[in-house]
């Protein structure tokens, strides 16, 4: 519950509070109103919801709706003059998580808070900390391959940072659950959008930097895009950063006078010795590691997320078992067909965590590589050239160009504007699952490998703007073995 006053007192004291007004009136009869629900949907609202105006695509019939359901205030950047009073504020985005957080009580501060970014390993290290936290906490984790808030129910999450409404709502679920720690991935947009708006972390941690989520309904620039990223740093009492990231130098002036662990080569925290399961730490995390995900890259990832789970209580023992422990669903998984060949099967969906990915598989397999790749359609517009440029520095794969998430674009399209950087033939084939089978064929041998880039677990196709079901990736690769 929140009463009025409590949120006038929020808005003003954040700068954010302009007046309330009923059909362009000032009105002052405010005493003594409270709430017992906030809501962004109009359709879920009543006579004592407070309800917020948010989105580029609202429209005044559905504030008409909410009203004709009993809704007695709103909180907006204009007064739509609909016959109940509008308090007015300069930023309905801040407004929402700080009003979100007294609404619920500030279950912020009863959790330790852990937070990655990064433009790729975010989810993969989530579930490192996790399994480590787990051994001698209780956490909860909202991930973009699955979020729990008790320890033992798992649901895909729709954002990879929820709306602030929805993650203060999670965050009072996770205590009310008696959970100790809150294990997030926080993206540019959380900042962009200011989903996290006046939040503080116990920890963030940054993993890399490369360009990605550029175009017109995300970030203008990459300047923009590395800028709303490096705003967890500011938001978090202690960081850890990836030393061999790119721009790295532009962060540890950043972080300098912060409490912060840097990994990588130039730090003390190193990976000092690696096998394809196996690895040795120095510095804090001084000792050996089993791991079940391939890749040196995801070595890094364990790393930078025990660091993090040493400042908030994990132990070294917490940390091996944890990390020998987690298996990231769509995160190089490996099958193997009859004929001995495997397949890798990873999220991989922009130019720089593909390019890791395909030195991964060519380190262990030697003979020939078949890739099924797509591009998203209607955002990451800039993912196609980086993926037709590096596929023609890697011209001994064969390339299956296929469907990830089209939307309101024609996959064949996509595929041609990827292969138009590609002057060898590949493969155009709009059905992704005749695609991997086409691909999988392509092998004979043990040394061989198939590759499916993109989707990882994802057990739809975003297809005009609705998720069509899809079996996923391995589901498919399992019937061809």
């Amino acid at each position: 519950m929140i009463t009025i006053e409590q949120t006038l007192n929020i808005l003003k004291h954040d700068q954010n509070f302009r007046e309330v007004l009923v059909n362009g009136e000032y009105y002052y009869h405010l005493e003594g109103t409270r709430f017992d629900a906030i809501s962004y949907d109009s359709r879920k609202v009543s006579a004592s919801t407070l309800f917020f105006v948010k989105g580029a695509n609202f429209k005044k019939e559905y504030l008409e709706q909410a009203i004709s359901n009993g809704l007695g205030f709103y909180v907006s950047e204009k007064d739509y003059e609909v016959g109940i009073p509008a308090i007015l504020v300069n930023d309905i985005k801040q407004a929402m998580s700080l009003i979100a957080m007294e609404f619920y009580g500030h279950p912020e501060k009863q959790l330790k808070l852990l937070a990655f970014t990064g433009t790729k390993g975010k989810t993969t290290a989530a579930y490192f900390a996790y399994h480590i936290l787990e051994q001698s906490h209780r956490p909860a984790m909202l991930s973009t391959m699955n979020t729990t808030l008790d320890g033992k129910n798992f649901f895909k999450s729709t954002l990879t940072t929820p709306e602030s409404l929805d993650l203060f709502a999670m965050m009072a679920q996770a205590v009310a659950n008696d959970r100790t720690h809150l294990i997030m991935e926080v993206s540019s947009q959380a900042y962009l959008v200011k989903r996290v708006y006046g939040l503080t972390f116990d920890v963030g941690v940054f993993l890399n930097i490369s360009p990605d989520h550029i175009g017109p309904i995300e970030h203008p620039t990459f300047e923009d895009y590395f800028y709303h990223k490096r705003l967890l740093m500011k938001n978090s009492q202690a960081v850890v950063i990836n030393s061999d990231m790119d721009h790295f130098q532009v962060l540890a002036d950043q972080v300098a006078n912060q409490d912060h662990d840097f990994y990588g080569s130039q730090s003390e925290n190193q990976i000092e010795t690696s096998k394809a399961f196996s690895f040795s730490a120095t510095g804090k995390l001084a000792g050996d590691y089993d791991i079940q995900l391939i890749g040196h890259f995801n070595q890094e990832n364990a790393v930078a997320a025990g660091l993090a789970c040493l400042r908030l209580g994990a132990s070294l023992e917490d940390i091996q078992k944890g990390i020998a422990k987690t298996r990231v669903p769509g995160r190089m998984e490996v099958l193997t067909q009859k004929n001995g060949a495997k397949v890798f099967i990873d999220y991989a969906h922009n130019g720089d965590s593909l390019k890791k990915l395909l030195s991964v598989v060519e380190t262990h397999q030697t003979g020939t590589i078949s890739l099924v790749l797509g591009s998203t359609g209607n955002k990451g517009e800039s993912r196609r050239k980086d993926f037709g440029l590096l596929l023609e520095d890697h011209p001994e794969i064969q390339v299956f160009l296929t469907a990830d998430d089209p939307n309101y674009e024609d996959p064949l399209a996509i595929a041609e504007e990827i292969s138009s950087f590609i002057t060898r033939p590949v493969e155009k084939i709009s059905d992704r699952e005749q695609a991997i089978q086409l691909a999988m064929a392509t092998t004979s041998k043990p040394e061989d490998a198939v590759i499916i880039a993109g989707k990882g677990a994802d057990c739809y196709q975003i297809v005009n703007g609705v998720k069509e079901e899809y079996p996923g990736d391995a589901t498919i690769a399992e019937r061809y073995l």
